[in-house]
Order: C-alpha cells, then sequence, then structure tokens
C-alpha cells in the first residue's frame, strides 16, 4: 500500500497533484489502484475523484514545452489526429546510451547499489515494452548481455527486493504491479 512520507510540492504540476490526491484518501491504495487511478484506467465511480485528468495529453505538452516533442496532426482517412513525435533525438539518443551503459559498462550486479533514476527508467521502460528497441543497436554480444542482465534484474522477487531498497521501495512496488 502507497504511504504518503511527505506531502512537501515537488513543483511539477502532475507530481504535486498526485500528492494531493494521495493525502486525500480515507484509507491507504495499492499500488496498482494508484496506476490504475492516476492513469485513467478504472472506471470505478467511488474513485474517480482521484484520477488525474488527461494525463497523457498533459505529460505530451509538457515534452513539447521542452523541446522533446513536437505536436502534428495526422489524417487517418476518415479523421485527423494529433501525435507528439520525437523532435529532439538527441534526448532520446542519451537516454538510450544511459540505459545500455548501465546494463554493459556500468553494470553494477546489485539493484541495490545501482542509481534509483536509472533503475526506475529501466522498469518503465520493460513496462513499456521498449527495451528490446533500445538494445537493438547493440551488436550482438553486447545485446545478450544486456538483455540477460535485464531479465535477471527483472525477474528479482520485488517484494524481498523493496525490503532491502531503502529509498526505491515504490520503484519495486511499480514492478510488482506491472507483472501481475
Amino acid at each position: 500500500q502507497v504511504l504518503l512520507k511527505s506531502d512537501v510540492p515537488t513543483g511539477d504540476v502532475l507530481l504535486d497533484e498526485t500528492l494531493r490526491h494521495i493525502k486525500a484518501t480515507e484509507s491507504a491504495e495499492t499500488v496498482q489502484t494508484w496506476i490504475e487511478l492516476l492513469t485513467g484506467e478504472t472506471w470505478n465511480p467511488f474513485k474517480l475523484q482521484y484520477q488525474l485528468r488527461n494525463v497523457r495529453e498533459r505529460l505530451a505538452k509538457a515534452l513539447v514545452e521542452k523541446g522533446i516533442l513536437t505536436t502534428e496532426k495526422q489524417n487517418f482517412l476518415l479523421f485527423d489526429m494529433t501525435t507528439h513525435p520525437v523532435s529532439n533525438s538527441s534526448e532520446k539518443q542519451r537516454l538510450v546510451k544511459k540505459l545500455q551503459e548501465s546494463v554493459l559498462e556500468r553494470w553494477v550486479n546489485d539493484p541495490h547499489r545501482m542509481e534509483r533514476r536509472t533503475l526506475a527508467l529501466l522498469v518503465l521502460a520493460h513496462s513499456s515494452d521498449v527495451l528490446e528497441n533500445v538494445f537493438s543497436s547493440l551488436g550482438d554480444e553486447q545485446y545478450d548481455v544486456a538483455m540477460n542482465r535485464t531479465k535477471d534484474l527483472l525477474e528479482m522477487d520485488p517484494e524481498v527486493e523493496a525490503a532491502k531498497a531503502r529509498g526505491a521501495e515504490m520503484i519495486w512496488a511499480v514492478l510488482a504491479a506491472f507483472n501481475k
């Protein structure tokens, strides 16, 4: 269950709104429930007040403002659809390189010694099903090493790892929620 340790604003509109929702809940909710609520993937009428509105659009807008994405209209025969392709490929390449290095040159063989942001990025890339694309530019041998190390990391027992985590419990809880 998610327990709020601090409600100090982060300066990020979506994160601060999330903190307010977590603080306002009567009883503690599970990570799975919060993922469903905050992504709009639930239709529970009793929990509608905790849903974030237009999350995808707001995230896309923030990335457009940072110059990472751009906004385009694409025509799909009968209707137009707004898309957000990557406009800053150097930022994308920086993240790809960071993930590749984290499982190759900078591999620590212990997730608790890994930088938390990198661990979170690996978990999210896995959950978004983009890890194969991240490692696709590697040679065959490096690709196999990267995929095997990532597989070993992601197959660890999240509950056991969260108990040892000291600050990364939420990352392991998110992995457990996505692995269900």
